[in-house]
């Protein structure tokens, strides 16, 4: 399978944007490109231009899928997805993840998957969405803010990837601001000093403009190594 596993330090910090621009880079160059995430929470409090991550997803890919075909799970409550299939009287199944992964990839020339949250939370009480990016044995790729607090979320989590002998391709800063101060270049240096990573960045601003910034990225460094 090749692809990569877009997983993020937490909630909010930029997952979907950078999976959809690497969808949209790899799509622009001529690439027919896949996309999935496991689940989908919060339906129910969207708000703002930015449509829902499958839906995102669904629209920088390049493989013909409906936003349901990217997410299979889908819930209304903005709550971890393990609490979300529970509240839906359902139960999430690794197994049927892993096979409409495996689908997706087979019609695709790369497939990018978006984790939900960060790499510890749980699709099931059982089943991490670290133990689904170990099944899927993607190259890993780390989104986090450029803020206060992004060193120590950044470096946890690579710790967390690499105790799970997970391949991290890198590490993608957004958004990145037009005039970064010292505060995020400093972080930037840090993140990559001490996590021994490549740290690239990515300034979108609107789902507009993610198909141009995404092309900034190292996409065929992070597909073929």
């Amino acid at each position: 399978m090749r692809g990569v596993f877009v997983t993020g330090t937490g909630t909010g910090v930029g997952k979907s944007v950078v999976a959809a621009a690497i969808c949209a880079s790899l799509s622009n160059g001529g690439e027919r490109v896949a996309a999935f995430k496991p689940a989908v929470s919060g339906l129910d409090e969207l708000e703002g231009a930015w449509p829902p991550d499958h839906v995102l997803l669904a629209q920088a890919a390049s493989a013909d899928q409906t936003p349901e075909q990217v997410a299979p799970y889908r819930f209304g409550p903005p709550v971890s997805p393990h609490l979300a299939a529970k509240l839906a009287g359902v139960e999430i199944d690794p197994e049927r993840l892993r096979e409409a992964a495996g689908a997706a990839a087979s019609e695709a020339d790369a497939l990018v998957v978006e984790g939900i949250g960060g790499m510890l939370v749980p699709l099931t009480p059982s089943y991490l969405i670290r133990d689904f990016a170990a099944d899927l044995a993607l190259p890993v790729v780390i989104a986090a803010g450029p803020g206060l607090g992004t060193i120590n979320h950044t470096l946890l989590t690579i710790e967390a990837a690499r105790t799970a002998r997970l391949e991290i391709a890198g590490v993608v800063l957004t958004p990145w601001p037009i005039q970064p101060g010292p505060l995020e270049r400093s972080n930037r240096e840090a993140i990559s000093t001490l996590g021994e990573i490549a740290v690239e960045t990515l300034p979108v601003a609107a789902p507009a403009t993610i198909g141009a910034e995404g092309s900034r990225l190292p996409t065929a460094r992070w597909l073929d190594p």
